[in-house]
């Protein structure tokens, strides 16, 4: 039997994760939107401009690659949730094991982002994000 939220699915693209209660152990069936579906997007407190001198200023090379001359791009998704804050990082296409673990310890720092909102109210929304490593 179709309930309203499937219905509502089809419309829009929506995507299930699985999240973990740290505390209750016990794992969560979550949704969120694929960031084209949704009315207004997820954003950086200052917008991409802020973000990129946040990737820049917190980013760290590791120094065995820094050591190789390994350069590269992880392309990583998150969800921002309803509430902004960033969780359930991944990595989608990486480089080696330093670069992608540094990756995902800079996005998982980031500040509560401004939530995605579908019909004016805020949304989980899942994003990718590229993140550089140049020498």
């Amino acid at each position: 039997m179709a309930t309203a939220f499937d219905a509502y699915a089809q419309s829009r693209r929506i995507v299930t994760y699985h999240s973990v209660q740290i505390h209750g152990g016990a794992v969560a069936e979550m949704h969120a939107y694929l960031s084209d579906d949704v009315d207004e997007q997820p954003q950086f407190p200052g917008g991409d401009s802020a973000m990129l001198q946040f990737i820049n200023r917190e980013r760290t090379y590791p120094a065995a690659e820094y050591n190789a001359g390994v350069q590269g791009r992880v392309l990583c998704s998150f969800i921002v949730g309803a509430d902004g804050r960033v969780h359930n990082v991944e990595v989608v296409r990486g480089c080696t094991e330093g670069l992608n673990q540094e990756a995902v310890r800079v996005i998982r720092s980031m500040p509560r982002w401004k939530a995605g909102k579908v019909d004016g109210s805020p949304v989980p929304v899942l994003c990718i994000l590229p993140i550089p490593f140049r020498l």
